[in-house]
């Protein structure tokens, strides 16, 4: 018997950061394929900050530390 295949997540879910200097960015997108588990969110910090240190090298102004991150609320 063949085993069925767990439905994979699509699309993007939605974070809001805020920095360690105050500042936030809001609305950052986050693919839901790397989220849940056991994990739950946790990846999304990282994958932010990967996206930020590209940012940062793209521009030669690297961003400050993230300080917390949460999912955006929906609209």
């Amino acid at each position: 018997m063949a085993k069925k295949q767990q439905p994979q997540p699509n699309g993007f879910v939605l974070f809001d950061v805020i920095y360690e200097d105050g500042s936030r960015s809001s609305n950052r997108k986050v693919p839901a394929t790397e989220l849940g588990g056991l994990n739950g969110d946790a990846p999304a910090r990282a994958f932010v900050e990967l996206q930020d240190r590209k940012i940062g090298e793209m521009s030669g102004r690297p961003r400050g530390r993230i300080k917390s991150i949460s999912r955006s609320p929906k609209s």
